[in-house]
């Protein structure tokens, strides 16, 4: 299998990626820039930042917003932090895949002196081999037959060590690695890899920053992996090809089905499959039911002290200790408190980061709102999901007024491939949103001007003076 992802890695060329996923590496690359611009005046971003910069290092790459550079390791390290902070960057594969590949992929292309064509390119790829990884382990399931699988084996284990993979590839191609090295190079980064904490955060009842996953973290693992395979370093060429020992065995999924990871590889891409860019940020949990409160609250001329009560019909596990928790300590509290969520929206506070100021944080009116939220599982999710792969099914009733206002959506918006999926055009006015608290607006321009025409660079750098100070 090793073998296999470092061939298509190395095989792939500019002319063999279909122009669908040209374009919606684009988006990714955007979102993902976008929210780590956001990220990094919060109290999180700066210290990931400090970090990274107390570590310091050869001046390889940059770290997004800030000036100066650091070495590839370090830069990202911070920028997968930045970019997963307000859990407001794209979700696709298993989770936040993206996070977990594109620290890594940025930081190598600038230090390599790539074009813009090659952090598509290798981005593009990074992201294909960890979704396939993500089907292998039960986490990317757009077939009904997955689906039923997935629902039928239960939760288990859940985590994005396998994106390492896809982040490692990436870098390797950057590096020009041959397919023998660049498999090395994977062998490696399967045991650089995050434990599988999901479990653990969604059982706490303390709003911890390493939340599910730490992909800063992980990402100095992808960079060291290629670094050191290009310097000859043996790594495990097997680890996904022992069903009993291997990947999925030692870092704790409970399902592996291999036969997932080459099917149609090179021919039928699938990481654009169920991608979600979020228009809200925080736990993508909530964001159906916002649909629904947003729509409701927009038609009817509702204030937040017009409403009575709210109940929200989400997916399963709303009896989750993760959003049983009614104070609000921090920004990983907020993101994952349902009250808190619909306060700030019933408030109309914009979309960013400013749902995680500390005045709103501490606001006392949307505080007191979270007493009027009810979440529940909706009943019909599972059946809905099983039909349609690509549904979230999501409910909302409002009381307010007298009245009870009702509204339920299908698919949430952002969802690549239904009628709720954002325009390009929203999906560059998030990134503006993201950017309006660190560049100036002509920068954000030129920034925006090299991102949609990224294929266009001769070199990654002028991107990223961009979107640095």
């Amino acid at each position: 299998m090793t073998e296999a992802l470092a061939r298509f890695a190395t095989g792939t060329n500019w002319q063999d990626l279909p122009p669908a996923i040209v374009q919606e590496t684009k988006r990714v690359l955007m979102d993902s820039i976008g929210c780590a611009l956001g990220a990094s005046t919060t109290d999180k971003g700066r210290m990931n930042v400090a970090l990274a910069r107390r570590l310091g290092g050869a001046p390889d790459a940059s770290i997004i917003g800030l000036g100066g550079k650091v070495c590839c390791t370090n830069a990202a390290f911070a920028n997968g932090e930045l970019i997963l902070t307000l859990d407001f960057s794209n979700i696709m594969g298993g989770g936040h895949d993206g996070a977990y590949v594109i620290p890594t992929v940025l930081a190598m292309a600038e230090n390599a002196g790539a074009s813009g064509r090659d952090l598509i390119l290798a981005t593009a790829l990074g992201l294909e081999i960890s979704a396939r990884l993500a089907r292998a382990v039960g986490q990317h399931n757009f077939t009904v037959e997955a689906v039923q699988r997935r629902r039928a084996q239960g939760q288990g284990l859940a985590g994005n060590a396998y994106a390492n993979f896809g982040a490692a590839a990436g870098a390797a191609r950057l590096m020009k690695l041959d397919a023998d090295r660049t498999a090395h190079a994977l062998g490696i980064a399967g045991h650089l890899c995050m434990v599988l904490s999901y479990g653990r955060w969604s059982s706490s009842l303390r709003g911890h920053m390493t939340k599910y996953g730490v992909p800063g973290w992980q990402s100095t693992g992808a960079v060291t992996a290629a670094l050191l395979a290009e310097m000859g370093y043996a790594g495990d060429t097997g680890v996904l090809d022992d069903p009993e020992r291997g990947f999925a065995y030692y870092v704790g999924y409970p399902s592996w089905h291999p036969e997932e990871i080459t099917a149609g590889l090179g021919k039928d891409w699938c990481f654009n499959i169920k991608l979600h860019y979020k228009p809200y940020p925080c736990c993508g949990v909530f964001h159906g039911p916002l649909d629904c409160f947003y729509e409701i609250i927009e038609k009817h001329n509702l204030g937040p002290d017009d409403i009575e009560s709210v109940t929200a019909y989400c997916r399963g596990h709303m009896d989750s200790p993760l959003f049983a928790k009614k104070t609000v300590d921090g920004i990983s509290d907020a993101q994952f408190n349902p009250g808190y969520v619909f306060g700030v929206a019933a408030h109309r506070i914009p979309s960013g980061v400013e749902w995680y100021d500390p005045d709103t944080m501490a606001n006392p009116s949307i505080r007191k709102f979270g007493d009027k939220v009810t979440c529940r599982n909706h009943p019909g999710y599972g059946k809905e999901l099983e039909k349609d792969p690509l549904s979230a099914l999501s409910k909302v009733e409002v009381v307010a007024k007298g009245a009870t206002y009702t509204h339920e959506v299908k698919y949430r918006r952002g969802s690549v491939g239904t009628d709720a999926a954002l325009s390009e055009r929203e999906i560059v006015d998030k990134f503006r949103h993201n950017a309006a608290r660190i560049l100036t607006g002509d920068k954000t321009e030129r920034a925006l001007d090299a991102l949609l025409e990224l294929q266009e660079l001769e070199h990654v750098s002028a991107l990223m003076r961009e979107v640095t100070l």
